[in-house]
């Protein structure tokens, strides 16, 4: 096997890494919420119902910003359903999911777990333009985040939240190019009413920080076509476009599976030509940031029937992927491409947090679990924190019917700010170890502290509620630095961290 080369140095460099870049988000869908994160009457459950236990797995898994309450289900949510004393809230049918939803939790029990996980974790929160428009917005922005003295934050206060919420990071609406969204509306419908409630938040604050829906795939039809007329109306009203993004294998086809991000970095690269080509239309020197703010390992193609079926019950089980080794590298593939597109790419949300193709997995009244992917997150939220380095790598190829060639390796490095490096890097080669021999020009570095991988003989291995522990990442020995120069092995199927010092 030819040998995968790339040089780092500190010359050459992408962008300093935004916390934001690894956030999640917390659907009202399935088990995500009830039986996740809230379940009173568990044995871990504190005094407002949180599990305790999913909380602890939450922080280790060191998310940032947490986007609520969806999703799809945004786009008929009445927020004002969500707040005020739990037992004179109503239950609403959510046409999303064919589910009911009784709103035990709403905005103020959202707020207290952020709090409760840390201050790293900072609110998202998602307007509803589909059945609700520039009003209702606003409302919702007074509520959370004015102070006291108007009928609204004041109604926030008598419902025993003194304090304003101080929603810094606003979506305006989710998907509205998707005919599946309710309400959902052309780039022209969307444009205008995504403008007009924008300049009308701002009016409020204009330090809110607002996310335009970009197209719901790069498969969509309209794509590139939507963001461009989108930005046309909101182009200095907003901050950010979204991008949304899954991943799964179609007809056994592993191989272009495994090379995912080739799609993602596509994804993101054509977004950003859309972008600057709007802007250099309105001759305007600002940029439009990116906010991937749904992306993961989904089996979508299962979900249609899994929904259909079902007669508007209270948190189903739904969309509850169980993952695999092979899925787990794909996805720290997928973590990969987001850093190393660190310049634009400023938010992202891994979709979801719990139990709904999530990384943490509870069973009610019972345990609460790592998947496999709960460790490639964990760890680039960990040691992914400073400037990416930029990485170019001259790697062996394969062949992909859905991507064409693409490397077997597909890395990046981030340089934190006491000078120590981490490689995080992906070896897609299905059976056979890539050697790997990184030049670390000027960089100073003249230790190996830690080679972690996340690999293992059955490539369809997992963790459930009977074997939690199943897979875990292992140390490799053998990786050292010599002379300027890194020399490793990365077993077949495989997602590495390598830090240096």
């Amino acid at each position: 096997m030819r040998t995968a080369r790339f040089t780092l140095d500190p010359a050459f460099t992408v962008a300093q890494v935004n916390p934001r870049l690894f956030g999640s988000f917390v659907e009202h869908l399935g088990r995500c919420v009830y039986t996740g994160i809230y379940e009173p009457g568990h044995p871990t459950a504190d005094e407002a119902g949180l599990r305790q236990d999913v909380l602890g797995l939450v922080r280790e898994l060191g998310v940032t910003a947490i986007r609520y309450p969806g999703g799809n289900f945004v786009s008929g949510y009445k927020w004002e359903d969500s707040v005020g004393p739990v037992e004179e809230r109503p239950r609403r049918l959510d046409l999303a999911w064919r589910s009911t939803e009784t709103n035990r939790f709403g905005l103020s029990e959202y707020i207290a777990f952020l709090k409760k996980v840390g201050p790293q974790a900072e609110p998202m929160m998602a307007v509803n333009l589909g059945t609700r428009g520039v009003a209702e917005a606003l409302e919702l922005q007074e509520y959370a985040n004015h102070p006291s003295g108007t009928a609204l934050s004041d109604l926030r206060v008598a419902h025993g939240d003194k304090d304003p919420f101080g929603i810094r990071l606003w979506c305006l609406g989710n998907e509205m190019d998707g005919p599946w969204q309710t309400g959902h509306k052309t780039a022209e419908e969307y444009g205008r009413i995504a403008a007009e409630t924008a300049r009308a938040m701002r009016q409020i604050d204009p330090g809110v920080e607002l996310v335009a829906c970009g197209s719901s795939g790069q498969s969509m039809p309209t794509f590139a076509e939507w963001e461009a007329k989108v930005l046309a109306e909101t182009y200095d009203l907003v901050d950010y476009i979204s991008l949304h993004a899954y991943y799964e294998p179609l007809d056994g086809d592993v191989d272009s599976f495994l090379a995912s991000a080739v799609d993602m970095e596509s994804f993101i690269e054509n977004v950003v030509a859309t972008c600057d080509h709007v802007g250099a239309r309105l001759k305007s020197k600002k940029k439009i940031n990116l906010s991937f703010d749904e992306w993961n390992v989904w089996y979508l193609s299962r979900t249609e029937a899994e929904v259909s079926a079902l007669d508007w019950p209270e948190a189903p089980r739904l969309l509850e992927d169980n993952y695999s080794v092979t899925d787990a590298v794909v996805f720290g593939s997928l973590l990969i491409a987001l850093l190393r597109h660190a310049d634009r790419v400023t938010v992202a949300c891994l979709a979801q947090l719990v139990n709904v193709i999530a990384p943490i997995m509870t069973e009610p009244g019972g345990p609460a679990w790592r998947q496999t992917t709960f460790f490639p997150f964990a760890q680039a939220s960990r040691y992914g924190r400073g400037e990416v380095l930029d990485v170019r790598v001259d790697s062996p190829t394969y062949e992909t019917k859905k991507y064409g060639e693409a490397d077997l390796l597909h890395a990046t490095a981030v340089r934190a700010e006491d000078g120590t490096v981490t490689v995080f890097a992906v070896n897609r080669g299905r059976t056979e170890a890539l050697p790997l021999e990184v030049a670390l020009g000027g960089l100073g570095l003249t230790r190996v502290v830690e080679h972690s991988a996340l690999a293992d003989a059955d490539p369809d291995a997992r963790n459930t509620l009977t074997e939690p522990e199943r897979v875990v990442p292992h140390a490799v020995e053998g990786t050292r630095v010599t002379d300027g120069r890194l020399t490793a092995v990365l077993e077949p199927l495989s997602w590495n961290v390598i830090r240096l010092a």
